[in-house]
């Protein structure tokens, strides 16, 4: 158990406004409003005294890349508090997650697509998800392939039981932030073209990309959800 000392409360505080300024400064920089821009605060490795933290500063969208963690902060934590899942999800974890999800980020197969769709029809739910895509063609990346999502599409308009909210993605990793953009850049160029391809069916109003080291890019892309976790963090201890 950790014990949160004043010190850890101030470093946290300082680099969540940080991290805003940033975002204002990007939005500035895009001529976007800041009110477009979501951040989502990746707690993945941060002690749960760090969270809690986190949520007394005012943030409320939180996001996990492992569906256990998931729920079982979900159920210790208040539930004002916004989960996304935006780590691989096995089918066979779909079901216990959808209670305690408000988007999952990682939808990266038709399987998991239409495994999800059933899952949702018998819970007569409509869960938020976005189709994470591997833009950069990495093999070490999940997702679809863009023209596997084009071919799958057509049969996607046709789901009643899930929302269809945009579209997902990870750049490759690296110092300069600028090698992101294009791969942000085609993904928001692949979300235009679903969009008119649906015919009003699907607005795909969400693109979630952009992590610590690249949202200021993703934000100038068109991004609405960015994911930062080791930025919140930096810094913070327990000792």
């Amino acid at each position: 158990m950790s014990f949160m000392t004043s010190e850890t409360r101030k470093q946290l505080d300082e680099n969540l406004s940080s991290i805003r300024e940033r975002i204002a400064r990007a939005c500035q920089v895009s001529g976007r409003s800041v009110n477009e821009v979501t951040l989502i605060a990746v707690t993945k490795y941060a002690e749960l005294d760090w969270v809690r933290e986190l949520i007394d500063l005012g943030v409320r969208e939180l996001g996990e890349a492992r569906p256990q963690q998931l729920v079982s902060r979900a159920r210790e934590l208040p539930v004002e508090v916004r989960w996304h899942l935006i780590g691989h999800l096995q089918r066979n974890k779909a079901e216990e997650i959808l209670p305690f999800t408000q988007m999952i980020h990682s939808v990266d197969s038709v399987r998991l697509f239409e495994h999800l769709e059933k899952c949702a029809f018998k819970r007569q739910s409509k869960p938020k998800i976005l189709l994470e895509v591997n833009v950069s063609g990495e093999q070490s990346k999940d997702g679809f392939d863009p023209t596997e999502l084009l071919t799958a599409w057509p049969k996607m308009l046709t789901c009643d039981s899930l929302e269809i909210s945009g579209l997902m993605t990870m750049a490759p990793l690296g110092d300069n932030a600028e090698i992101a953009r294009p791969v942000f850049r085609r993904l928001r160029e692949l979300r235009d073209r679903l969009r008119a391809e649906s015919e009003g069916r699907w607005l795909l109003p969400e693109l979630s990309m952009g992590m610590s080291g690249d949202f200021e890019v993703g934000i100038e892309e068109g991004a609405t959800l960015i994911r930062i976790g080791s930025s919140l963090f930096e810094g913070v201890s327990t000792d």
